[in-house]
């Protein structure tokens, strides 16, 4: 189980890295309580939607006719006051117990954050709640394509974070708990979080895209190139020594499973950081593992597209030059599709013309 500090420091690295959250739960845990608080906390504006009482045109829009002839999607209230307040929280409560044609319709409110024709503001933190279905009134499974597009947290109050909140206020004894600096998730920050993650699946490729067959299993996390995707973003936000917290990221995005290997490869693969690669404080080892060679080269190719300077791009090739090709391509790729225009082209491309050829990055 998540205890309340892991938790919060979870749900406020997706909500920097813009990856929406599902809270699970039994009834009557104060889910949507905690949400309410950390709205109060931020001094945001928050929205509650619950799912059960909706239909699908609530979240894609009602059609109105217009003078013209032409229809658009009208916004409900909740998104109307989003927008005018700039973002906040907006809690999808009671998904579990929604029926799977709103399920469907809240896919575009969690990923593309549209309501009917209407954008929600950018800094809208999406955080939906569920209860588990067998002690859900008229609960559904959650649909594979539904699941997929959250990190599952287990929501389990504890006694002390009860006590402190009925004494001292529920604001006081959360505020109490909030206190883990979160890392900006600046270039530096996601080129690393780019190596950890693409060097795991450089070594363990099974991985990589593995939706389960067994239904109920489907409503869960699992591992796919979204939730790899999302994974990249939340670590990237994520302070050394979170042990719980990267444990519940990692778990409740890509599951168990790969979740906990991610979590073993990281620990033994003593990683350097790809910016101090890259500025030459940390000298490059072309001597160590395949996976560790190709985690170091994209997470250095990661954080030069970022500094997006002639500098930086051509230091990361003086690197990638020094790998066999085979192990160094997509890096190489990567550096190439993203070259300064005041970039001359190093002699170290050579070395990659073959690969490049074949990916259609050179004409004829």
């Amino acid at each position: 189980m998540t205890d309340t500090e892991t938790l919060l420091t979870v749900i406020r690295a997706a909500g920097a890295a813009d990856v929406p959250v599902l809270l699970w739960g039994s009834p009557g845990t104060g889910k949507s309580g905690l949400i309410a608080t950390l709205g109060r906390l931020d001094g945001l504006h928050t929205a509650t939607v619950i799912g059960s009482l909706r239909e699908p045109a609530d979240l894609a829009g009602l059609p109105v006719v217009q003078p013209d002839g032409s229809v658009i999607l009208a916004p409900p209230r909740w998104a109307r006051e989003l927008v005018e307040a700039d973002g906040g929280y907006l809690f999808l409560d009671e998904l579990s117990t929604a029926a799977p044609a709103v399920q469907a319709a809240m896919l575009r409110v969690a990923m593309e954050k549209v309501v009917g024709d209407l954008p929600l503001p950018a800094a809208t933190r999406i955080v939906a709640a569920a209860n588990p279905a067998d002690v859900a009134a008229g609960g559904w499974e959650l649909e594979p394509p539904t699941a997929n597009r959250f990190l599952h947290l287990t929501h389990q109050p504890d006694l002390a974070t009860f006590a402190d909140g009925l004494t001292l206020g529920f604001d006081v004894a959360t505020a109490q708990r909030d206190t883990t600096a979160l890392r900006p998730g600046n270039a530096a920050d996601r080129g690393r979080a780019v190596a950890q993650v693409l060097g795991f699946l450089r070594s363990r490729p099974q991985r990589f895209n593995d939706c389960p067959t067994d239904p109920g299993r489907g409503g869960g996390a699992w591992p796919s190139p979204r939730t790899w995707h999302h994974l990249q973003r939340v670590l990237a936000h994520l302070p050394d020594g979170a042990d719980d917290a990267r444990r519940a990221a990692a778990t409740g995005l890509v599951g168990d499973a790969a979740g906990l290997e991610l979590l073993t490869w990281m620990r033994h693969s003593d990683l350097p950081d790809p910016s101090l690669v890259l500025d030459g404080v940390i000298a490059f080892d072309p001597d160590v593992r395949d996976d560790q060679r190709f985690a170091i080269l994209t997470g250095v190719a990661s954080v030069a597209v970022a500094r997006g300077t002639a500098d930086a791009w051509a230091a990361a090739w003086e690197i990638v030059r020094q790998v066999p090709v085979d192990v160094a391509a997509v890096a190489a790729r990567t550096l190439f599709t993203a070259r300064p225009a005041d970039a001359p082209i190093p002699e170290a491309i050579l070395d990659f013309e073959p690969v490049l050829s074949r990916a259609g990055l050179l004409g004829a």
